[in-house]
């Protein structure tokens, strides 16, 4: 036939065709398919694939395609990678999909990251490191030994860790090499402080000494407490050291000159932790800005305007119950914003604007768990046998680790929390150096780390 007939033959067969009825074209086609030989079968096999696979990632616009895709969970959007490159180009530009999921494992979100490839590459570390925190795999022990009599007194601080003994020393050490930096010889060690110049350690025999690292030579003794010293705090700033005892008091000190500015009364058991840190929120007791201290014993946590004046009055007593049935344990945290204790009940957490309880984090019943830190994210837990881990979210337990016989402490001093920052969310970056540290009954020092990521 003729190109020109069979042009003409083709408009006719075509104006024919799209009058008849969908019933009627199916049988058309399959009539004209069963005359097709392979030349036309293979033929209308690729002209179909085109036609009927589209690749509608790749055809619509680039905002349309983020939409539908938030619309997947993240390990579908995985296997979706795997289509095409164009496929795995356009989801791992996703950011928003990515940083929601990440905001969903408790990762924390920096939006100044411009690079758009950058939160897909951060998912997949992270789901890498919850899955061993899940499977209990996350960290790994080490130990610290050098200490000839029991180690009570512990204090952390940027990867150095401060431990006082009962052989009438205190040590620093680099955690990351398990190196002694400095030792010094002191009194008995019930707790200690220090920074980069000094250390503050309380002690058994009733006093609070200022030490210089680099000659080991003691520049302060506070004499005056009647009772062992079980906790210390100072702020350069406000040239105030504080302490609480076994004598029910808190004492305020010149931390230059040693002179005791004001002794804090009303406790009417040990004062085991005083804390001296900035407020965060406004109320009508007290501003941003204003410097707290807060002083706890086994019933009550009391909280003094410390920065305001010397002879400062309580502005409020908290407690878990008035008759005094259920006491407090002698772990504090107070981050400016909230306070948080624990007891046999839970994890108490009090609003400081308001020192209304927020609300009682109760662990599973067969747990008697103590608090050693706490963030927006993620607690710190630990009890006889384990360090958990609580997604604060859900209040539910992610993570556990195995702790050996650890020396027991009435006062709790002897075990604490090593970098604290990946509470408020991990990053990728702070889940490393030290988790947590306690004494054991051999005197040396127990070291819980995390991970390297796999």
């Amino acid at each position: 036939m003729e190109k020109k007939d069979f042009e003409a033959w083709l408009d006719n067969i075509s104006i024919t065709f799209l009058s008849l009825t969908d019933l009627q074209k199916n049988e058309t086609l399959d009539h004209l398919i069963s005359l097709s030989g392979a030349v036309q079968l293979r033929h209308l096999s690729n002209n179909l694939e085109i036609l009927l696979k589209r690749d509608f990632l790749k055809l619509l616009p680039l905002e349309l395609s983020f939409y539908l895709l938030k619309w997947l969970d993240p390990q579908t959007l995985l296997t979706c990678c795997l289509v095409s490159k164009q496929w795995n180009k356009v989801i791992s530009a996703c950011t928003e999909v990515w940083q929601t999921a990440c905001k969903n494992l408790g990762w924390q979100i920096d939006d100044s990251v411009q690079d758009p490839l950058h939160w897909k590459k951060v998912y997949l570390k992270a789901i890498l490191r919850m899955k061993q925190l899940k499977d209990h795999e996350a960290f790994e022990t080490s130990s610290l030994i050098g200490h000839s009599a029991r180690v009570y007194a512990l204090y952390y601080k940027d990867g150095l860790l401060c431990t006082g003994s009962d052989d009438l020393s205190a040590k620093l050490w680099d955690v990351s090499t398990g190196q002694c930096i400095y030792g010094i010889q002191t009194h008995t060690c019930a707790a200690v402080k220090f920074d980069e110049q000094k250390l503050v350690t309380g002690s058994f025999d009733n006093t609070v000494a200022c030490w210089e690292w680099s000659s080991g030579a003691k520049t302060q003794h506070f004499r005056g407490h009647t009772g062992a010293v079980f906790s210390v705090d100072y702020n350069d700033e406000l040239d105030i050291l504080v302490s609480g005892s076994a004598d029910f008091t808190v004492k305020v000190w010149a931390l230059s000159t040693g002179t005791c500015l004001n002794t804090l009364t009303g406790h009417t058991e040990w004062v085991t932790k005083v804390v001296l840190q900035k407020c965060k929120v406004k109320s009508l007791m007290h501003s941003p800005g204003d410097h707290i201290l807060l002083s706890a014993d086994k019933y009550e946590i009391k909280i003094w305007p410390i920065g305001r004046e010397i002879n400062c009055k309580c502005l409020k007593t908290l407690s878990v119950s008035e008759d005094r049935s259920i006491s407090l344990q002698p772990r504090l945290h107070f981050d400016g914003k909230y306070i948080v204790c624990s007891s046999a009940l839970g994890l108490y957490q009090w609003d400081f604007a308001s020192y209304d309880i927020l609300r009682v984090i109760k662990p599973p019943d067969f747990l008697n768990v103590s608090l050693l830190g706490f963030g927006d994210i993620f607690a710190l837990l630990f009890d006889n046998r384990y360090l958990y881990i609580m997604d604060l979210r859900t209040e539910k337990l992610i993570s556990r680790w195995p702790l050996p016989e650890y020396r027991k402490s009435k006062r709790g001093s002897s075990f604490l929390a090593g970098e604290v920052s990946w509470l408020n969310g991990l990053n990728g970056q702070n889940d490393t150096g030290l988790v947590f540290a306690t004494s054991m009954p051999d005197h040396s020092i127990h070291l819980v780390l995390w991970k390297e990521h796999g």
